[in-house]
């Protein structure tokens, strides 16, 4: 379900740089979707060869058809030039989607140092960006972020100028839900539920008020036979299933 629900965020995007940079099942998400709905994305092999085959996680070198080259200095223009959608981590997420990947505390003394803000900055200035959650927790989703890493609809709107004209942060994908940045001045609001999770849970482990629940919430969708099988392919030994808590 979160490997579709990964794939999903996708859709439409055409030609541009798909780029899972954190979890396993982000990967195999935009691997499938290249695969089945989203022909014109460009994947890399994880590290400098854009590649024009599906391959497995984990996959043996001589396997990849190489149509491009994208070393590291290159992947700037990218960035800048925005044709990228990347999904990133988050310690915290925000009710108006700012994200924290720097420290928990106040930056002058915090109780926990993590990895500071990397790539955060310019990838939510300039390229759609989505995040994935394996564990919905309050720790994760908090009313306000400790540190402000990567910026929110909300803030880059106040904000203005080019700080608002590329911001686009699209999905959250969880083990529970799938939400967007559509509720109220552009707060968190619950796009679908997996199978079998209830708006309770979701409430239950979300530590700020959620958007999109006085409606009927729609039911993220299964995986195909024939996705599944892809999956199958794609991630052979099994690698989504540690990501995420049973």
């Amino acid at each position: 379900m979160c490997v579709v629900a990964c794939a999903e965020i996708f859709r439409g995007d055409g030609e541009i740089y798909a780029n899972p940079t954190v979890g396993t099942i982000p990967l195999i998400g935009a691997r499938l979707a290249r695969a089945t709905f989203a022909p014109d994305l460009l994947l890399s092999d994880g590290e400098a060869m854009l590649v024009a085959n599906t391959l497995p996680v984990g996959h043996v070198p001589d396997q990849r058809l190489i149509e491009g080259w994208l070393p590291y200095r290159l992947s700037f223009d990218v960035v800048w030039g925005g044709r990228r959608h990347v999904v990133m981590g988050a310690s915290q997420i925000s009710r108006y989607g700012d994200t924290n990947i720097s420290c928990i505390g106040p930056w002058e003394r915090p109780s926990a140092q993590l990895l500071g803000c990397r790539g955060a900055p310019g990838n939510t200035v300039n390229d759609k960006t989505s995040y994935w959650v394996p564990r919905h927790s309050r720790r994760v989703f908090v009313e306000e972020v400790d540190f402000v890493s990567g910026v929110g609809p909300r803030r880059a709107r106040q904000a203005g100028g080019l700080l608002c004209a590329y911001n686009q942060i699209r999905f959250v994908v969880t083990n529970l839900c799938t939400f967007d940045f559509h509720g109220p001045d552009g707060a968190a609001r619950v796009r679908s539920l997996h199978p079998g999770v209830t708006v309770e849970e979701v409430v239950a482990s979300t530590g700020f008020a959620i958007a999109g629940l006085d409606v009927e919430v729609p039911t993220s969708r299964a995986p195909t036979e024939a996705e599944m099988r892809l999956i199958e392919e794609i991630d052979p030994r099994g690698l989504r299933y540690r990501e995420v808590p049973d």
